[in-house]
């Protein structure tokens, strides 16, 4: 298991992103979400794509997502996702991007 500090530089980054509010959000995220899962599942599988998943309003509708990937710098993060159909899309209208520096986690590995 994993020990010691936590690394001295960013490891990952995490998307915050948020759909729009307008009446063609929805629609405008299901015409392309089947183009995104395929897109991030292999990044799951390889370790890219550490979490994610959709924000929910308070109707339990998706509303937006938290995605963190396997990212050193917020550059290559932004560059990676440029090319999420979420984004290409317009699904996504508004993205929060935060450097983290994760450290394992004491009974597992973290992913990536």
């Amino acid at each position: 298991m994993p020990k010691g500090p936590a690394p001295a530089q960013p490891s990952h980054a995490v998307a915050i992103a948020f759909d729009g509010t307008d009446e063609g959000a929805l629609p405008r995220r299901l015409a392309v979400r089947e183009a995104h899962l395929a897109r991030v599942r292999p990044a799951a599988e390889d370790g890219t794509l550490t979490l994610g998943g959709a924000i929910l309003n308070e109707a339990g509708g998706m509303a937006g997502s938290v995605a963190i990937t396997a990212h050193a710098s917020l550059a290559e993060a932004q560059r990676w996702w440029a090319a999420d159909p979420y984004l290409t899309g317009g699904v996504w209208q508004r993205v929060e991007w935060h450097a983290s520096r994760f450290a394992p986690l004491p009974y597992r590995a973290l992913p990536g």
